[in-house]
């Protein structure tokens, strides 16, 4: 996993330290003379590589076996190598298996994008002089290859430490312990954004304190000795940690890169001036939306037969199955005919805020009538314009 450590300046000294892993990871640092704090960027690298270890097994005969794979994030190569040659049974050495499965990962790497809210944070830190290191459990040479695809972000972070400068990777502390020491802070003053289990539990274990970024929804109680919980990064308040607030809202809305879903309407209701849509996503697709988000969204709803809406949607998991379902809500601002079947792509443009504990997002009154509000009036904003959505992206 990427971890970073960010030094963060509190008063007139604030550090922020980053660590860097297979998505990505940020560390945060902050006291009134100088506190580490530590916070996790994500990247959605597990997305794009996703398939390419159920191919490889695929060659020989085997099945991929999810629960396996859930245990093995944020392991270091060597370690999850070794496991995977053993688990699987597979006719070779861990390193012949490195040397055939990791040119296809690599060719992948490009395809990664970084999460939403990742980029807003380290450019926000940067602009304002906090230093940013880069640590993972990866081997360094490959985190150099992954981020050469994010442009800019090299030459964001002053320190970078993979895997196998350390004698020992995640679970282990060693290198949250390493990032502070070259960055000259002591760990115990640290602030720690991790997604994974093993690097919660690394982070914790190198005394500092853990706000989690889960990758594995369903599956909190494995996060449950972090100091604190996000559903998303774009939930993170710097203000918080001592470090400058961000200055891009606009009207209770703050801007977003673009994120897409599609399905067929499976029924429309109307509800006071709202349409709210239940979507048949069989029939389309949610594989665009990042795991890690959750909250109030906006933009515009393209219905291949009616044209296009301005929305508003409440996006997050439900567990209430014992299954993890990804659930769209959206609420069409405006009237529209009940076409059943009816082809429908959503464009999200913009972030009104995260989900309360007591909310659900299949809670009746999910999104609000101010949530809907919001959205209605920076739609007409030119940053959440329709020229913001590109409908041509999945059709």
């Amino acid at each position: 996993m990427h971890i970073v450590f960010v030094p963060c300046f509190d008063f007139s000294c604030r550090f922020l330290v980053t660590c860097w892993a297979f998505l990505s990871s940020l560390y945060v640092v902050n006291d009134f003379r100088c506190r580490a704090s530590r916070v996790k960027l994500l990247s959605d690298a597990e997305r794009a590589t996703g398939g390419v270890l159920r191919e490889f097994l695929e060659k020989y005969g085997k099945v991929l076996d999810p629960d396996k794979e859930v245990k093995r994030l944020g392991q270091m190569h060597k370690e999850s190598a070794k496991a995977i040659v053993e688990d699987y049974e597979l006719p070779m050495t861990a390193e012949e298996y490195s040397l055939a499965v990791m040119p296809i990962y690599q060719q992948r790497w490009s395809q990664a994008q970084e999460l939403p809210g990742v980029n807003r944070l380290i450019q926000h830190l940067h602009k304002h002089g906090v230093p940013l290191g880069l640590a993972s459990n990866s081997i360094k040479r490959h985190i150099g290859t992954k981020i050469s695809h994010q442009p800019g972000w090299k030459e964001l972070f002053s320190v970078i430490i993979g895997g196998d400068e350390v004698s020992h990777g995640k679970p282990s502390p060693d290198i949250f312990l390493e990032a502070a020491r070259r960055l000259g802070f002591d760990a115990s003053s640290c602030l720690v954004i991790e997604d994974s289990p093993v690097g919660v539990r690394a982070a914790k274990d190198a005394g500092t304190t853990v706000v989690a970024v889960p990758s594995l929804q369903n599956q909190a109680e494995r996060y449950s000795i972090a100091n604190y919980v996000l559903r998303s990064l774009l939930e993170f308040q710097p203000e918080l940690w001592g470090l400058p607030p961000f200055e891009d809202w606009i009207q209770n809305a703050l801007p977003i890169e673009p994120l897409y879903a599609k399905g067929l309407i499976r029924e429309a209701v109307a509800q006071n001036s709202s349409v709210i849509l239940s979507i048949d996503s069989d029939n389309g697709s949610y594989d665009t939306l990042p795991d890690q988000i959750s909250g109030i969204f906006f933009g515009w709803a393209k219905l291949q037969i009616q044209g296009i809406f301005k929305m508003v949607a409440a996006v997050s998991w439900d567990f209430s199955t014992g299954f993890s379902r990804r659930i769209i809500k959206p609420f069409i601002l405006g009237e529209i005919n009940n076409f059943i079947m009816e082809p429908l792509q959503l464009v999200f443009v913009g972030y009104v805020r995260k989900l309360f504990d007591e909310e659900t997002v299949l809670d009746a009154d999910i999104p609000t009538k101010e949530d809907a509000s919001i959205a209605w009036n920076a739609l007409d904003l030119p940053d959440f314009g329709k020229d913001a959505a590109e409908f041509s992206y999945k059709t």
